[in-house]
């Protein structure tokens, strides 16, 4: 009736060798999610601190670029610290969030 049973008991590992491949599976995981890591992870993580160290560093006067792609000089820092007042133009100022600064010129 169950004539297979035998043929699965044959099939099954030996001892010892389930614990081999499994260890070897975590490590090819392991190294895997250490790849991922040092490729991936950590550089996003450095290019987000500089953008953040970039966006606090803004003061009047520094010419910056938008992700919209306005060049302007911060002319006001209002009270609301998330904006600036970018001219963009003669007499054009337009309040931008600070989030959309994609990069500094400072004024020499």
């Amino acid at each position: 009736m169950f004539s297979f049973i035998p043929d699965l008991y044959a099939m099954s590992p030996q001892k010892g060798e389930g614990q081999a491949d499994m260890m070897s599976q975590l490590m090819l995981f392991g190294s895997i999610f250490m790849i991922f890591y040092f490729l991936v992870i950590r550089p996003q993580q450095k290019k987000a601190k500089l953008q953040k160290n970039m966006i606090e560093s803004i003061k009047v006067g520094d010419e910056v670029v938008t992700g919209a792609g306005f060049y302007g000089k911060v002319k006001k820092q209002p009270a609301e610290k998330d904006y600036v007042e970018l001219e963009i133009a003669a007499n054009t100022v337009v309040k931008i969030q600070k989030d959309q600064i994609v990069s500094v010129n400072p004024e020499n």
